[in-house]
């Protein structure tokens, strides 16, 4: 699988993201996960201790400038729309096991339109890891739409949405469907999160009935302490059921492409 995930900010996108990876992980398959939110925590999430995180890809200013013929930080000139790439995962990956991390890191300059050095660079590598690489990959997106605008996703399998129970999630994950159309992508799935009651489970299911919904994940408390004492989110077993089942959903609509 190929998949990003993304959602209003404060969903748990990251969370979800890494308890994905985890479950792969435990099962020894082959993950990469790919950090691609400028506010970026998926390293510390799954649990790499600080001095082992990786160097974003973005802050490697010299070899970005060997490899597209441009200084960073520069827009708008003459450079490689094509940079080698295919040694960076190999390089700059850090690894537990069966699972990768690597961290893009944030471009400085430009929004949507943004032609510069740094993001022909990323956009070249998320390329190359969509076609070339042999296990499956799961990308934490940036919180919003932004990321849609700029087609940073458009290569991948699916995009996964997550949601919480209530009006401004949902009414931008309702929002990111006619963006994730318009480049020609056709599955949009959606995890519910932070579901507290039946009801919270029903407004979901209402809100998101006309695309499917791989699961709604429950409230845990383990997860709220985790996240106040910088610790894993994995340590729920009823959660880690829960995400289990999402998985097998996931691979269920991705096997029906």
């Amino acid at each position: 699988m190929k998949i990003a995930v993304t959602g209003k900010g404060g969903v748990g996108k990251t969370t979800f993201t890494a308890m994905l990876c985890n479950s792969l992980e435990k099962e020894g398959i082959k993950v990469l996960a790919v950090d691609a939110d400028p506010d970026a925590n998926l390293a510390a999430t799954l649990g790499f201790p600080e001095d082992r995180h990786p160097t974003p890809v973005s802050e490697l200013k010299d070899l970005i400038a060997e490899r597209t013929g441009a200084q960073p930080g520069t827009w708008g000139g003459i450079f490689k729309l094509n940079p080698k790439v295919d040694d960076i995962p190999d390089k700059y990956c850090l690894r537990r096991g069966s699972l990768s991390l690597l961290v893009m890191g944030t471009v400085e300059k430009g929004g949507s339109g943004c032609v510069c050095p740094e993001s022909a660079f990323i956009k070249a590598l998320i390329s190359h890891m969509v076609f070339q690489s042999d296990q499956h990959l799961i990308m934490d997106m940036e919180a919003g739409l932004e990321h849609l605008g700029r087609g940073t996703t458009r290569m991948m399998d699916a995009l996964v949405v997550v949601v919480r129970p209530d009006a401004k999630s949902s009414s931008t994950a309702r929002r990111i469907i006619p963006l994730w159309e318009d480049l020609g992508n056709k599955k949009i799935l959606f995890v519910g999160n932070e579901a507290r009651t039946p009801a919270d489970v029903e407004y979901l299911k209402k809100e998101l009935k006309d695309h499917p919904l791989l699961g709604v994940i429950p409230e845990s408390e383990k997860i709220r302490d985790s996240g106040r004492e910088n610790m894993t989110p994995f340590e729920d077993e009823r959660v880690n059921e829960v995400i289990k089942e999402i998985r097998a959903r996931l691979e269920q609509e991705l096997a029906g492409n």
